[in-house]
């Protein structure tokens, strides 16, 4: 959190800060090369632009510790994690511009392909169901709320479609406690989990989502192959959670902030600290089209980029390469709106050797007039290790943005 004295030294102006977050942006040597997807992708301007501006890597959580994608956005805006804990669902109904109320109780959800539809025990064939288009996931969450005929237990239910095998469930009823289980084994070939409550007090909870797998499953159990080639017969619900209560972005930095990201989760996160939600962007062109459209109207903009992070968990190498390589390409569309601050990072790295996220320190330009470029740096992990920023943890990062953009008077005389 940023200090109470550190609070009273902000100032306005006219500057303009983007934070452009290329989500899982880190990776590591390849077996065969020795050399990172940073590395190894063709990135003249990226690497031109870290040539000028001040460069380090972050740490997102604590050394050693890996971040899930929605505390490492609350990190990055200033918020530590470990003070504000709780699930990924609200992020997601936020995220998809639904209205959540205190005492719902939402979680994200995949549809899945289980072995014995209909079986809230079956093993897990496929956890993403092949990832189906965006139209049959509409289609199935309108077949659930039409078979489930509003709620489960008294309460109401909410199926909210996102991209491909991506959904999120809202729980709407009194006494609902975010304290469970996911359902989700996290692996192929292992059975779904039961839902179980963590105390007395998630027993309610507990009940209500058993009773609405239970439910679902059997709408789902009729299911065919979609066009991925595997049935959509199951889900997988993991990251319940509540509406939390945040000090607003405004407030706490003294700027007015929009969010522009093509995934729910992220345009959640931003809303759920106070920045207002741009557009629906599709792709990163989009996002860019939205940038310049309300250029004038913020101070600080949030750009979420989801492919880097996409191809580290399926291991696509040179798809991460593909990806790095079109932000490159695309820098140049944001620096022609000429930011007084632009901070290229990512959440956390996804090193595809790994497939998952990992606690390595992400590598970090802040570009600026203030700034202070390292000889020789260049867009990687080992050509930013040299950089005035050092090693810095993520909850600093706004706060030396608004330094660079003359956000803050001198402490003292």
């Amino acid at each position: 959190m940023i200090h109470d004295k550190t609070h009273q030294l902000l100032h306005s102006n006219d500057s303009k800060i983007v934070l452009l977050v290329l989500d899982g942006l880190g990776g590591l040597p390849h077996p065969d090369t020795g050399k990172s997807e940073m590395d190894t992708a063709n990135l003249p301007n990226l690497d031109k632009l870290t040539q000028k501006s001040s460069g380090g890597r972050m740490q997102i959580i604590d050394p050693g510790v890996t971040s899930g994608s929605g505390p490492a956005h609350l990190s990055l805006f200033g918020y530590h994690p470990y003070t504000f804990e709780f699930g990924r669902g609200a992020l997601e109904a936020l995220g998809s511009d639904f209205d959540m109320q205190p005492g719902d109780l939402a979680a994200r959800a995949n549809f899945a392909t289980l072995e014995t539809p209909g079986d809230v025990s079956s093993v897990v064939l496929d956890r993403r169901a092949g990832r189906p288009n965006d139209e049959e996931c509409k289609r199935l969450c309108d077949k659930l709320s039409q078979g489930l005929d509003g709620g489960v237990e008294g309460c109401e239910v909410f199926l909210l479609p996102g991209k491909e095998h991506r959904f999120t469930v809202v729980f709407r009823g009194e006494g609902l406690q975010a304290g469970l289980n996911d359902n989700d084994p996290q692996r192929e070939g292992s059975a779904l989990l039961p839902i179980n409550p963590a105390g007395s007090g998630d027993e309610r909870a507990a009940k209500v989502v058993n009773t609405f797998l239970e439910k679902a499953l059997g709408i789902l159990s009729d299911e065919e192959p979609t066009s991925s080639g595997k049935p959509a017969n199951g889900m997988l619900l993991r990251g319940f959670s509540t509406l939390p209560q945040l000090q607003p972005f405004l407030e706490r930095y003294g700027v007015k902030a929009g969010a522009i990201a093509a995934y729910p989760m992220y345009r959640g996160v931003a809303k759920l600290v106070g920045m207002e939600g741009l557009g629906t962007p599709a792709n990163f062109s989009e996002e860019i089209d939205v940038l310049e459209e309300n250029w004038n109207d913020y101070d600080f903009f949030f750009m979420h980029f989801k492919n880097t992070d996409s191809a580290g968990h399926s291991g696509l190498f040179d798809k991460k390469v593909e990806a790095l390589e079109l932000v490159d390409n695309s820098i140049e569309r944001i620096l022609a709106l000429k930011p007084d601050v632009l901070i290229i990072t990512g959440d956390h790295s996804t090193p595809c050797i790994h497939l998952e996220h990992s606690w390595h320190p992400v590598p970090t330009i802040i570009h600026s007039k203030l700034a202070l470029p390292a000889f020789d740096a260049n867009f990687s992990e080992r050509g930013l290790m040299g950089g005035d920023l050092g090693v810095f943890h993520a909850t600093h990062l706004v706060p030396i943005a608004l330094a660079h953009a003359n956000r803050f008077d001198k402490f003292g005389a």
